[in-house]
């Protein structure tokens, strides 16, 4: 199933200069995987040595973070977007 995948600007130097991808997966773990596998590199700014999403990248799907979902198990449907956002820190 297809869905749209959000990324930064952080991360459009892996993507082409793309803001917005196209991926199969029923899961936002399969999506993330196949974001990698049409363009490498992104895995290793958004997964930690274990395969968890590190702690400054959040996930969205629609407007809910996977972490407070099933995380990485999360089913998706087609149509739905996946938003991948750094953590903003500063005072």
């Amino acid at each position: 199933m297809s869905l749209t995948v959000r990324i930064p600007t952080q991360l459009r130097t892996l993507t082409g200069g793309a803001g917005e991808v196209e991926v199969e997966g029923a899961t936002v773990g399969e999506a993330l995987k196949a974001l990698d596998a049409a363009h490498p590199g992104l895995a290793d700014r958004l997964f930690d040595e274990s395969g968890n999403l590190r702690r400054f990248v959040n996930v969205f799907l629609a407007d809910e973070d996977v972490r407070f979902l099933d995380g990485l198990g999360t089913p998706v449907s087609p149509g739905q977007t996946l938003s991948i956002v750094p953590a903003v820190a500063g005072g």
